[in-house]
Order: C-alpha cells, then sequence, then structure tokens
C-alpha cells in the first residue's frame, strides 16, 4: 500500500451533530458507515482489504447505540486498525445538558438510552458517563452548544476535514451581502452586478444548485466572461498559496440574498477546480446549506 488510509471516528453525545457530521464527511467523498459496534473496526478494516482495497478516507459513526459495545477498548482496536494500514483519529462532539434539552424537545425525537426506562435527563447523564473514555482519548473535540446546523457544518468542513488533509485544500462558499462578508475568506468576489434570476418566478423559489437556475445564468454572455475572468484569475494565483503552513483557502462568492448567483458561482468554480486537478475540494453555502 503506498499511502496509508484515514478513518475519522464520529462519536459523542445523541443530539451534538454527530449525524451532520457523518453526512458532511459523506459530502467530501468519504466512506461513511452509521453505528458500527467499535470492536468490529478492524474487522471492517480487513473486510475492505480482502474485497475492494481501502478508500483513502473512511468516517464511520460510534456511539451508545451499539449498547454491547466496551468503549473503553478504544485505544486497543485503533491499533489493530493502524497495523492493518489505517490511521484512525477520534472527533467527539458534546453540548451542554440544556443545549441537548433543547434539541430533544424541539425535534421529539427519543434519546438512544430512553429505553432503559431513563428520563431524558438521566439518559444524558449516562451517556456522558459511558462516552467519557472516548471523548478521554479524542483527537479533537468539537462543543456545538452555540452552534447551529450550518456553523457546525462549516466547522466539520474547515476544522477537520481540510485541515487534515495533505497539501492545500479549497473551500468555495456563498453568502449574502445582507449578513456581512464571510471573516474568514481570502477572496470574495461581488455577483450582484450579474443578472439576477430572483427576477424571474418562476426562478424566485429555487437555488442556484437547481438546473434551471444554471441554465439561465449560463445563457447570461455577462456571466460567462466573469465566471471566465474570477477562473483565469484563480488558475494563476491558487497555486502560489500552497505552502507547509497553509491548510486550505477559501474563495467567497456574495450576492443579495445568497441563494442564486453566488450559489451558481461556488458551485462552478468548484467543478472548475477539480478540473484543474485540485484533490481536495469542498463547497459550503452559508444562507442555504
Amino acid at each position: 500500500m503506498s499511502a496509508r488510509s484515514t478513518v475519522v471516528i464520529v462519536s459523542g453525545l445523541s443530539g451534538s451533530g454527530k449525524s451532520v457530521a457523518l453526512k458532511t464527511f459523506e459530502d467530501l467523498d468519504y466512506y461513511c458507515v452509521d453505528n458500527l459496534p467499535i470492536e468490529l473496526l478492524p474487522a471492517f478494516v480487513r473486510t475492505l482489504v480482502r474485497d475492494d482495497g481501502l478508500p483513502e478516507r473512511m468516517a464511520v459513526g460510534i456511539d451508545v447505540r451499539s449498547r454491547h459495545s466496551d468503549l473503553s477498548r478504544l485505544s486497543e482496536w485503533r491499533a489493530a486498525a493502524a497495523s492493518l494500514g489505517v490511521d484512525a483519529q477520534l472527533l467527539f462532539f458534546e453540548a451542554d445538558d440544556e443545549i441537548l434539552l433543547r434539541r430533544y424537545a424541539d425535534t421529539r425525537r427519543r434519546h438512544p438510552l430512553s429505553r432503559l426506562g431513563l428520563s431524558l435527563p438521566q439518559a444524558i447523564a449516562s451517556e456522558r458517563a459511558l462516552v467519557q473514555p472516548l471523548r478521554q482519548e479524542a483527537d479533537a473535540v468539537i462543543d456545538t452548544s452555540g452552534l447551529n446546523v450550518h456553523q457546525l457544518r462549516r466547522q466539520v468542513i474547515t476544522g477537520f476535514a481540510l485541515e487534515h488533509s495533505p497539501g492545500l485544500s479549497l473551500l468555495f462558499e456563498s453568502f449574502a451581502y445582507k449578513r456581512g462578508v464571510p471573516e474568514e475568506a481570502d477572496f470574495v468576489f461581488d455577483a450582484r452586478v450579474l443578472p439576477n434570476p430572483h427576477w424571474d418566478p418562476e426562478l424566485r423559489p429555487l437555488t442556484g444548485r437547481d438546473p434551471r437556475v444554471r441554465d439561465y445564468l449560463d445563457s447570461q454572455p455577462e456571466v460567462e466572461a466573469y465566471a471566465g475572468q474570477v477562473a483565469a484569475f484563480l488558475d494563476t494565483w491558487l497555486p502560489k498559496l500552497r505552502s507547509d503552513t497553509r491548510a486550505y483557502v477559501t474563495v467567497a462568492f456574495g450576492c443579495t440574498g445568497g441563494k442564486h448567483r453566488s450559489v451558481y458561482l461556488a458551485e462552478r468554480l468548484a467543478a472548475h477546480a477539480r478540473a484543474q486537478g485540485w484533490n481536495e475540494v469542498a463547497t459550503y453555502h452559508r444562507e442555504q446549506d
């Protein structure tokens, strides 16, 4: 095997955002499996080696739903996976009790430990104790108490997935100017000069990811010129930003509502970057994700 594979173990408290994180890794082309009994991690790796070969990047969800797993033996199973050519990294999610209580009240979901006849506060406290060995061994801990779904998704992308990728990674982000320019953006392009699909009643409820909006914007000469000039600029200057100290670059596109033009351009330039050979490319739509 020429390069070691990586598996991200996504774990933590129920209601803290593990499902959002795992779906984000899936969107970034990780090979994902949810609710894997932790003692099966080495067998899972061996099965992939035997069948199709190890994917370069994998993510597995492990938590208290695997009721008979001994979570304190994680280091043993990580070592077994390492012997098979896999670097296992543990990403742990948590949140304050009052936040977890509110999230369960809002979604009306049942806590996994409620099957034991526990009240919700008791189930949360019991789960904290059960997953403590995982938290102590985590490579990164993310507290989602103050994050909404969109902020959590971005933090997973930029704080872990791209930060732990070899070489320079690119994040193409869309935003609405009425909510401010993203502070973390390295390059910002203003799409408000372009024709606005908002004024077409049939396109207004759609987003820049919809084929009908893409077709409309593709047909506009101004859009074609704008996208071509931005692509030429990025092709010239992004390669010069490669260094050992920079993990990723954020290229942001803004329009009035962050719904049509900026989303379209972020997706289009991300596709262009992939075609140019950039291996680590992600998109994030601040107002839409």
